[in-house]
Order: C-alpha cells, then structure tokens, then sequence
C-alpha cells in the first residue's frame, strides 16, 4: 500500500530531489513485535474480518486482550488499514502497467510526484534508485485507456524527461507476504 504523498510539502527546496523529501510517505520506526503479535498479523493477513473473539479462540487468548494488541499495532502505525483485494479484471481494469519516469535535471521532482499522485489510474508511486527516477504501477482498461492516460496526462507532466512503458501480459495470485515473513519470524527472535 503507498502512502499519499504529505501535504505539507514545501517547493523552497534549492535541490531537485530535495523537494522529494517533502513527499514521499514518512517511513515509521521499527515497533517491537512479540510473537503473539506476529501470529495475530499472520492470521488477519490470511483474513482480515476476523473476529476479535476468533482470533482470542485460535490463540488461546481473551477477545479483550486481543483487542488491546490490535489497537496498539493500529496506534503504532503498525497496522495500517483494512481493505479489499479487488479482482482487478472482473472489476473492467484487466491491463497492469508499469511506467519508468525520468524527470529533467535540475526540475523539482516532488512535484512530478505529486502530478502522479491525482492520476486515478495510479495504483503506486515509488521513487527509486539507478537510471530512472520513479516506478509506477497504473490500472488501465485497455489500450486506448493507456494511450489517453500517456498523451492527454502523464506526458504533459512538467518537469517529466523521459517515460517507459511495460505492460503485464500474465500475473500470479498475490503472495502472502505478510504471513510468510512473519511466520518465519515467530519463535526466531527474542524481544
């Protein structure tokens, strides 16, 4: 999930990738994680409308005491938000693209990313080291939708050099990052 670029971001930076500082996603410190939270992680990874009382049932644990770690890991920034994996083809947006932008030296990039940033189409943003500045993945309908979105918006993007196109032709089910990494980390670690 990609954070929505700050609001506070200011232009007055002399630098061009400075004003990238002022919009990228605050990254949170680590948060220390027992074993008992990992496992409550793992198990709404693989369903998030989980019940309090179930997840306490499964973890041999009170729905209370479940609650009051959930909240936590909600407070701490730990637990970000609930949501739908949409089918992205049954929804009528089966093309995924993945874009490459350069940005022209010396231009203000965080204003690029904020252009990018009111795209619908723009599922996420990153910025990125190497030849490019910017990686971003959009949702289209078909390829008359990625024509429109490249000529009538992304390409009349001040400040925008350069941009590579490369559609997905196949994609796997989503992994269960969440769970694989934790589960591996449940027992691994003392707190």
């Amino acid at each position: 999930m990609t954070s929505q670029p700050r609001s506070d971001a200011s232009h007055g930076s002399s630098t061009p990738l400075g004003s990238l500082a002022d919009t990228a996603a605050i990254r949170a410190r680590p948060v220390p994680l027992d074993d008992t939270d990992r496992r409550i992680l793992v198990l709404l990874s693989e369903d998030s409308r989980r019940s309090k009382r179930g997840l306490a049932r499964e973890l041999g644990m009170s729905a209370p005491a479940i609650g009051d770690r959930i909240a936590r890991m909600e407070r701490l920034g730990v637990i970000r938000g609930y949501g739908v994996q949409l089918g992205w083809s049954a929804a009528g947006f089966p093309m995924t693209v993945y874009l490459t932008i350069s940005a022209v030296p010396g231009f203000q990039q965080g204003r690029v990313v904020e252009e990018l940033w009111h795209l619908p189409e723009l599922e996420e943003l990153m910025i990125v080291t190497g030849a490019n500045d910017l990686l971003a993945r959009l949702r289209v309908r078909d390829h008359v939708h990625l024509r429109e979105l490249l000529m009538d918006h992304v390409w009349r993007i001040e400040g925008i050099q350069r941009t590579e196109t490369s559609l997905s032709i196949a994609e796997l089910e989503p992994k269960n990052v969440v769970g694989e990494l934790l589960s591996r980390e449940i027992g691994a670690r003392e707190d």
